[in-house]
């Protein structure tokens, strides 16, 4: 063999002998991002209930409550209640129970109201909203009114409350009387005299209790709302 066929010879075996070129590797990821479930409002449960005996009264209000409804996750209540005056009254407490969960977050909404007039005692109507899981057991649920009360306004303090409050002391024997006097031309509910071991701002805490501006329940409404 030729010098020159030896050297042709051995470059191809050398060639041969050479490992092939790599091809770039893919590397896949072994989990795939999860997307957010999207869930659709309309796949909640929407049902509503008429009460059996939707009229409660307690304290000489009377309440009403005659339909329950839910709709998405919104347990929805229509409440109707006699105004004891004219004052600016509204739910105070309220709650909402089912099986063993009390919820006492709420959110109202003005329905309508019919303000007292010629003698005729005035209704507010309210709706109130709970919110609740999709999966709550609304089949034996209780909404509890548990007290309305108002807002004292400007002048309402001496021509609704000052007369109850100033009997409420004398039937309790607290030695607090109230006036109401002239000041810069308002007539506004004072205290002008208290027993002398009682600071003014302990005599103020009963005086402005919230025990004169509500009317406390309970009126209990249970209904079966099942799905």
């Amino acid at each position: 063999m030729s010098m020159k066929k030896f050297i042709v010879f051995l470059l191809v075996f050398l060639t041969a002998c050479l490992p092939a070129a790599q091809e770039p590797q893919v590397v896949l990821p072994q989990f795939l991002p999860t997307a957010t479930a999207y869930i659709d409002s309309s796949s909640y449960p929407t049902a509503e209930v008429a009460l059996a005996e939707p009229n409660q009264t307690a304290s000489g209000i009377d309440i009403r409550l005659d339909r329950v409804w839910v709709e998405g996750k919104d347990v929805n209540a229509n409440v109707c209640f006699s105004l004891p005056d004219t004052s600016d009254w509204s739910i105070w407490a309220a709650s909402l129970t089912y099986g063993e969960t009390v919820l006492q977050e709420y959110g109202t909404t003005l329905a309508s109201l019919q303000e007292p007039v010629d003698g005729q005692i005035g209704v507010r109507c309210d709706t109130l909203t709970f919110v609740v899981p999709p999966d709550a057991d609304l089949s034996n649920a209780t909404i509890v009114i548990d007290s309305i009360a108002a807002t004292p306004r400007e002048g309402d303090y001496c021509d609704l409350y000052m007369p109850k409050i100033q009997q409420a002391l004398l039937e309790r024997g607290i030695g607090i009387m109230l006036e109401c006097v002239d000041v810069n031309g308002a007539l506004t509910m004072q205290i002008v005299s208290k027993p002398p071991e009682m600071t003014q701002e302990q005599a103020e805490q009963i005086v402005y209790s919230d025990e004169f501006f509500s009317v406390a329940g309970p009126w209990t409404f249970p209904f079966d709302l099942a799905q």
